[in-house]
């Protein structure tokens, strides 16, 4: 019997989110809808650049989301990743188990350091923009791997944001090993643009030959197919995974199984911050299909969820909004 729903692991960050506009965005020498990874003397340039400016500090990190949002929803995960011997590190571990969420940090002793960061620009057109300074978790390893506890897991998920670290591509590399071997199923995300641009080669060994879930955005699909020709993208994505979800923002996503295309409308909102929607659309989708639910089902869920994370500021929402979110779900089903 699985003891979790999903086993995750990913770079674990705390967010800090700024409104600013296209102009001051171009001011700090940020670029747009990408995700950039900076070091310690870009990031105090930064800082002092938004000094002054209001922002909201969440737990962060794409995967440590997507786990959040399926134990929010009532499902078990646990989340393996690396943070620093300092208030951030305390902050992201306790957020973790305030959310319920099993996580290797509760056995292991916090390096020195600094806990990473991501610096998130929302835009007045709702697009995020992260500067992403890794801190501890540039330096995650396979020691942050509870092999027992992939092995009694349904899911395996892999941060593709992990293709731009080698110990973290080692580490995730290892643990997708052995939920094979366990029979656990496989699933990553491309992430973002910028890690099919420059580690795509990682993200090719995530993959593999016997991948069971993808999740991408259409953008992240059109870079890593060269076109924009949707039945090209959906064709030479199909090859991937047994299940591709390409999410196409306010069209929906496509279910994509194989010759079988499945067109799943998006929940009908105004966006205000795309912030944590790829992976609370993951969370979702997740959390419905080791539920019971069918991938059309999970789709649905998982809109609805994304959705409603764009239509607030921040990369989360709430476990009452998510339990709602559910229960309106299950009355369809």
């Amino acid at each position: 019997m699985s003891h979790y729903d999903l086993y995750a692991i990913g770079n674990a960050l705390v967010d800090s989110e700024y409104e600013v506009s296209d102009a001051q965005l171009q001011a700090l020498g940020v670029e747009k809808r990408h995700m950039t990874l900076i070091d310690a003397e870009r990031r105090a340039h930064l800082l002092a650049g938004v000094h002054g400016l209001h922002s909201r500090r969440t737990g962060g990190g794409s995967a440590g989301n997507t786990a959040v949002a399926l134990a929010q929803l009532g499902g078990k995960a646990f989340y393996s990743c690396r943070v620093a011997d300092d208030e951030l590190g305390a902050f992201f571990h306790q957020d973790l188990l305030g959310n319920s969420v099993h996580t290797n940090l509760s056995h292991t002793p916090f390096p020195e350091g600094q806990t990473g960061i991501c610096m998130v620009m929302v835009t007045p057109d709702a697009e995020r923009s992260m500067s992403t300074f890794l801190g501890a978790t540039a330096d995650i390893d396979h020691t942050a791997l509870h092999p027992k506890d992939i092995a009694k897991s349904k899911v395996y998920y892999m941060e593709g944001y992990l293709s731009a670290s080698i110990t973290g591509l080692d580490a995730a590399l290892k643990g997708r090993a052995m939920a094979k071997e366990a029979g656990v199923k496989l699933a990553t995300t491309l992430s973002d643009m910028s890690m099919i641009t420059f580690c795509r080669a990682g993200l090719e060994a995530m993959v593999g030959d016997d991948l069971d879930y993808l999740f991408c955005n259409e953008e992240e699909a059109q870079v890593w197919c060269g076109s924009k020709d949707i039945d090209t993208v959906v064709a030479a994505m199909a090859k991937l995974a047994k299940v591709v979800c390409l999410t196409r923002g306010a069209k929906g996503c496509l279910v994509i199984e194989g010759d079988l295309q499945t067109a799943v409308p998006a929940a009908p909102v105004k966006a205000i911050d795309t912030n944590g929607a790829g992976d609370m659309f993951a969370g979702a989708f997740l959390f419905a299909v080791t539920h019971g639910h069918s991938h059309a089902e999970a789709a649905r869920l998982a809109n609805q969820a994304a959705g409603t994370v764009v239509a607030q500021y921040g990369n989360r929402l709430t476990p009452e909004q998510l339990q709602e979110i559910r229960r309106e779900f299950e009355a369809l089903v």
